[in-house]
């Protein structure tokens, strides 16, 4: 069990994670404005998203059937009543003066996460799933004395995904995050880019002796926007409230801010209850009634989410659990694995794909989809490891090659006269030749100094530039060994 150890107890941590996913769609989520990330401030801004007077909302259909396929995702009890209602309060960035949302007919009820951590593996409660509209963006950089307002993403479909607070370490919040991302991603109903504002973290943080039941004040850290900044601010919140607490304080329930850059959080407001929103049914929109074959329907046509793929790789492919997570952490990793893999050893092209691939991919910064390297020509590369073709030292030269061309492995080994040398006869005269330039070490072998014969391989691949099997190199230094006792 995770704690912090204080001045006078240890302390344990009860964390809850409110996520905001921007549903993946062409349309605004009531409006038939366009919600693609990118685009010139306030060109993607129809009159709904503005708050003309008499304009009306509409439902776009799309969004309501990406929350579905993400609660089926999250093992989630689908409603088949919903309803939309009025969350009023004021913000420059919120022209309607109030956001669309779903307080008391969530569209998606109860489900779970399963996580595994080093304490094991276990299911993270999700309390609900509502679709709403997300608000504009403030920008307060451009001038020393005014901010500026972009509506572009205000009236974007957003799906909140409430935790449960089933959560005690920042790695367990980590992991939960992980696996949401992972889980979206996979079914296409949001890309989960937190760098680009998709994907957003409200964390509740609270602190209690080890032993205590029920649960003290909290605190929402605001729009935390990687996984790495929100473990870090559960560590910095939680050993904040405990010096409160310690120090013969109180902690209020308040909204603060983590600032990543002196790492603290901040407070920002006094955290407001749902009677301060004034939410209301609205009176625009009529409540969304599902069916069971629309349910159905949709749950025959999820694809394999990242759970079920990550243990079918463990239990069919042979891999590691941590290379399985590595490899199922997205689509397009996934499907470039599963092509390389065809008629090779998963093993091995795991190997690459996490190794040489991924460290260029990383460097250049690139995704993997606009790899040089095809997924076919990294199977072919480990194909001709396989087969004797070349050496696993020929083919980091033949994979740098690669890169630069973008040809098959095949064609570059012939070009590049790359191939092994297995001609038995031309190795062991190269042996030959090395053993009687160098008595003393085969002197030193036969006297019990075995380690040797590694140095004696080495001289034969430098020798030939690591053409040479080493496999054969080894035994047919044997044989020429044991030919001079």
């Amino acid at each position: 069990m995770y704690t912090i150890q204080g001045k006078t107890s240890d302390w344990e941590l009860v964390i809850g994670l409110e996520v905001h996913c921007q549903i993946l769609s062409n349309a605004k989520v009531f409006s038939g404005a366009s919600a693609v990330f990118g685009a010139e401030q306030n060109t993607h801004v129809s009159f709904v998203d503005a708050g003309f007077p008499g304009m009306l909302p509409v439902v776009n259909e799309k969004c309501i059937e990406q929350c579905v396929k993400t609660g089926l995702g999250l093992n989630a009890q689908i409603n088949k009543y919903s309803r939309f209602d009025r969350k009023n309060y004021f913000y420059a960035d919120l022209p309607q003066g109030y956001q669309i949302s779903q307080l008391y007919h969530p569209i998606v009820g109860e489900g779970f996460i399963e996580i595994t951590t080093s304490e094991g593996t276990r299911k993270i409660g999700v309390e609900r799933l509502h679709l709403e509209q997300d608000a504009g963006k403030s920008i307060h950089d451009m001038s020393p004395t005014k901010s500026f307002i972009d509506l572009n993403r205000c009236g974007v479909g957003l799906m909140e995904i409430v935790s449960k607070p089933d959560m005690h370490s920042p790695e367990e919040a980590g992991e939960y995050l992980r696996q949401l991302r992972a889980i979206v991603r996979a079914l296409g109903t949001c890309d989960g880019n937190m760098d680009e504002g998709s994907m957003r973290c409200d964390v509740n943080i609270s602190v209690r002796k080890v032993g205590e039941t029920g649960l003290r004040p909290r605190a929402e850290v605001k729009n935390v926007n990687s996984v790495r900044f929100v473990m870090q601010a559960i560590e910095i919140e939680a050993k904040r409230q405990i010096e409160i607490y310690e120090n013969g304080g109180m902690c209020c329930q308040e909204t603060r801010l983590f600032d990543s850059v002196n790492l603290e959080t901040r407070p920002m407001r006094s955290k407001e209850n749902a009677n301060d929103y004034r939410y209301f049914p609205d009176p625009d929109l009529l409540p969304v009634i599902l069916t069971d074959d629309y349910i159905e329907n949709i749950r025959r046509n999820l694809p394999e989410l990242p759970e079920a793929k990550k243990k079918r790789y463990v239990e069919e492919l042979g891999l590691t659990p941590y290379d399985a997570s590595i490899l199922t952490a997205d689509n397009e990793t996934a499907a470039y694995f599963e092509t390389a893999i065809q008629g090779q050893d998963p093993k091995k092209v795991a190997n690459w794909v996490m190794g040489d691939l991924f460290g260029y991919l990383n460097k250049t910064c690139l995704p993997i989809t606009q790899s040089p390297v095809s997924a076919q020509n990294l199977g072919a590369l480990v194909g001709l490891i396989q087969d004797g073709t070349i050496s696993g030292k020929i083919a980091k030269e033949v994979f740098e090659l690669m890169i630069e061309t973008g040809k098959a492995p095949t064609v570059l080994v012939e070009e590049k006269g790359l191939k092994q040398v297995s001609d038995t006869g031309a190795i062991e005269a190269l042996i030959a030749d090395i053993l009687s330039a160098n008595m003393d070490k085969v002197a030193e072998i036969k006297a019990g100094k075995d380690k040797l014969k590694g140095w004696f391989v080495g001289q034969v691949m430098k020798a030939s530039q690591g053409k040479v099997n080493p496999a054969l190199a080894n035994q047919l230094l044997d044989k020429k060994l044991s030919e001079l006792s």
